[in-house]
């Protein structure tokens, strides 16, 4: 996380000095931008400034303030005004997400070969090979035309929430079928499972006592990754229905060259993946407790 942020704030160095006066750029003159600069510290050498900013952030939690967007403004602060919109939208479509993809690929591993098998590849595979731009916009364009659902998200109205958490649950859905039915597909051929069969087990209790739950396994490590990307948002679905989240945030404060914006979130982006990674590697070891962080050499 200290190398991909420090990247980024050296980066964010090269670009166009425009980028910090926003609007007012035509109507200054270089005598006083070059004191707007100095007061930024952005005329210091690059190493300076680096630990300047981790100096602040470290000591006293402080991500900047926004220079265009809202001029002055902690960066926290609109940060932590939009995260609940992104939050809100984002549990949602997980929880839909769940509640379809993984009993679909429960069912898919179940019937293998047959009717369902073959219906849900065929949705797993229109989903990955169609850009996700285009069935957004026949969803927008069309199911909410069909059902009289509103296009774009509207504050107090609760059917502006529909499309949206449908958009953001359909590619979150295939991926959970695809993987829970190639998960327990692989348990189902295990010997474990023929002597569980062998010994009298129904289909149904090997299913639900051995095979979802050794599946479930290498499921539960995206589930906290899962969870705390929803609360960055969709760059396009929030851009698409008009939802003032952290995804349309992100992608206004670039194309406002918000630099100091623009960098907060990219270190709040980076916390959560790397949070997520370590949360899902917790995950798996108290779902299975074979499964250990450290171990001898020889362990695997």
């Amino acid at each position: 996380m200290v190398i991909v942020i420090s990247v980024v704030f050296c980066l964010m160095r090269l670009l166009p000095v425009e980028g910090y006066f926003g609007s007012r750029s035509d109507a200054m003159n270089e005598k006083v931008k070059q004191q707007v600069l100095t007061q930024l510290g952005l005329l210091d050498p690059w190493y300076t400034q680096l630990l300047k900013f981790w100096k602040n952030l470290i000591l006293h939690g402080d991500m900047g303030k926004s220079i265009v967007y809202r001029t002055g403004v902690p960066n926290a602060e609109i940060i932590a005004s939009k995260a609940g919109y992104s939050l809100g939208f984002g549990l949602a479509a997980l929880i839909l997400q769940k509640l379809i993809g993984l009993p679909l690929g429960v069912l898919m591993a179940r019937f293998k070969g047959k009717f369902l098998d073959k219906l849900g590849s065929t949705y797993i595979l229109l989903i990955n090979a169609v850009p996700e731009a285009v069935y957004f916009l026949m969803i927008q364009l069309y199911v909410s035309d069909f059902f009289h659902w509103p296009m774009l998200h509207k504050a107090g109205n609760s059917m502006s929430y529909l499309l949206p958490v449908i958009c953001l649950a359909l590619g979150g859905i295939a991926t959970d079928a695809l993987w829970m039915r190639r998960y327990m597909v692989d348990e189902m051929n295990k010997d474990y499972i023929l002597l569980a069969r062998a010994k009298g087990m129904t289909s149904s209790a090997v299913s639900f006592k051995h095979v979802m739950r050794n599946a479930f396994v290498p499921m539960a490590q995206s589930l906290p990754t899962a969870i705390i990307f929803t609360i960055s948002g969709s760059l396009y679905v929030e851009s698409l229905f008009s939802i003032p989240g952290m995804g349309g945030l992100l992608v206004t404060a670039i194309q406002r060259q918000d630099n100091t914006l623009v960098q907060a979130m990219v270190l709040l982006f980076s916390a959560m993946s790397v949070g997520g990674l370590l949360l899902g590697d917790l995950t798996m070891m108290l779902c299975d407790p074979r499964i250990r962080l450290a171990g001898k050499k020889e362990s695997r």
